[in-house]
Protein backbone atom coordinates (compact mmCIF):
# COMPACT_ATOMS: atom_id res chain seq x y z
CA UNK A 1 0.00 0.00 0.00
CA UNK A 2 1.46 3.31 -0.96
CA UNK A 3 1.10 5.77 1.89
CA UNK A 4 0.09 9.29 1.02
CA UNK A 5 1.09 12.43 2.90
CA UNK A 6 -1.20 13.23 5.87
CA UNK A 7 -2.74 9.79 5.73
CA UNK A 8 -4.40 8.53 8.89
CA UNK A 9 -4.31 4.99 10.20
CA UNK A 10 -5.96 3.17 13.10
CA UNK A 11 -3.68 1.25 15.45
CA UNK A 12 -5.08 -0.90 18.27
CA UNK A 13 -3.31 -0.79 21.65
CA UNK A 14 -2.51 -3.78 23.87
CA UNK A 15 -6.09 -3.67 25.24
CA UNK A 16 -7.65 -3.77 21.78
CA UNK A 17 -8.76 -0.12 21.87
CA UNK A 18 -8.34 1.59 18.50
CA UNK A 19 -6.51 4.92 18.22
CA UNK A 20 -6.30 7.22 15.21
CA UNK A 21 -2.82 8.33 14.13
CA UNK A 22 -1.57 10.69 11.46
CA UNK A 23 1.31 9.40 9.36
CA UNK A 24 4.29 11.75 9.45
CA UNK A 25 6.44 9.80 7.04
CA UNK A 26 7.69 6.37 6.08
CA UNK A 27 11.31 5.48 5.49
CA UNK A 28 13.59 2.55 4.77
CA UNK A 29 16.84 1.79 6.53
CA UNK A 30 19.36 0.28 4.15
CA UNK A 31 21.48 -1.16 6.95
CA UNK A 32 18.82 -3.71 7.91
CA UNK A 33 16.59 -3.66 4.82
CA UNK A 34 13.48 -2.79 6.88
CA UNK A 35 10.69 -0.25 6.37
CA UNK A 36 9.44 2.05 9.14
CA UNK A 37 6.52 4.37 9.74
CA UNK A 38 6.42 7.39 12.08
CA UNK A 39 3.01 8.46 13.40
CA UNK A 40 1.50 10.91 15.90
CA UNK A 41 -1.83 10.59 17.73
CA UNK A 42 -4.56 12.67 16.06
CA UNK A 43 -6.19 13.49 19.41
CA UNK A 44 -3.05 15.21 20.70
CA UNK A 45 -3.66 18.79 21.80
CA UNK A 46 -1.82 21.47 19.82
CA UNK A 47 -0.16 22.85 22.95
CA UNK A 48 1.19 19.45 24.03
CA UNK A 49 4.65 18.20 23.22
CA UNK A 50 4.32 15.97 20.18
CA UNK A 51 4.79 12.28 20.92
CA UNK A 52 6.04 10.41 17.87
CA UNK A 53 5.63 6.65 17.59
CA UNK A 54 7.65 4.51 15.20
CA UNK A 55 6.97 0.99 14.01
CA UNK A 56 8.58 -1.42 11.59
CA UNK A 57 6.05 -2.31 8.91
CA UNK A 58 5.43 -4.67 6.04
CA UNK A 59 2.81 -4.41 3.33
CA UNK A 60 0.44 -7.36 3.47
CA UNK A 61 0.25 -9.10 0.11
CA UNK A 62 -2.99 -8.60 -1.84
CA UNK A 63 -4.43 -6.42 0.94
CA UNK A 64 -4.72 -2.72 1.65
CA UNK A 65 -3.30 -3.11 5.16
CA UNK A 66 0.05 -2.83 6.88
CA UNK A 67 1.48 -5.29 9.34
CA UNK A 68 3.05 -3.25 12.18
CA UNK A 69 5.78 -4.56 14.47
CA UNK A 70 7.21 -3.01 17.61
CA UNK A 71 10.87 -2.04 17.56
CA UNK A 72 12.42 -4.30 20.17
CA UNK A 73 16.20 -4.03 20.10
CA UNK A 74 18.33 -1.09 21.21
CA UNK A 75 20.36 -1.34 17.99
CA UNK A 76 17.22 -1.03 15.85
CA UNK A 77 15.96 1.92 17.98
CA UNK A 78 19.26 3.73 17.47
CA UNK A 79 19.01 3.36 13.69
CA UNK A 80 15.38 4.55 13.71
CA UNK A 81 16.10 7.51 16.02
CA UNK A 82 18.99 8.60 13.82
CA UNK A 83 16.76 8.50 10.73
CA UNK A 84 13.90 10.31 12.55
CA UNK A 85 16.28 13.06 13.68
CA UNK A 86 17.60 13.44 10.12
CA UNK A 87 14.10 13.62 8.63
CA UNK A 88 12.79 16.10 11.20
CA UNK A 89 15.87 18.31 10.75
CA UNK A 90 15.20 18.35 7.01
CA UNK A 91 11.56 19.35 7.62
CA UNK A 92 12.52 22.39 9.73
Amino acid sequence: MALEEKERIIIPDENGEEHLFEVLFTFDIDENGQSYIAVVPVEQKDDEEVEVFAFRYEDKENEDDLALFQIETEEEWQMVEEMLNTLTDEME
